[in-house]
């Protein structure tokens, strides 16, 4: 494995891990924000889903740039 692929495998083990926690407690928060609003609710729960693909769109889009 050259540099080049271990920095992105490091890098993806930490999205991973950031979105796996954010994952492990969005029930809490779900049924925090649902105490406030049911609709507040799912948009923090599309947000968290969008947020996943956004993150690895962007750094293919930066891979692909040579940034």
């Amino acid at each position: 494995m050259d540099k080049s692929s271990r920095n992105a495998a490091i890098a993806a083990a930490i999205i991973l891990g950031g979105f796996g926690l954010g994952a492990f407690y969005m029930p809490t928060i779900m049924i925090a924000v649902g105490n406030y609003s049911t609709v507040a609710a799912g948009v923090v729960a599309v947000a968290f889903v969008a947020a996943f693909f956004l993150v690895f769109w962007l750094r293919a889009r930066s891979q692909r740039s040579g940034g």
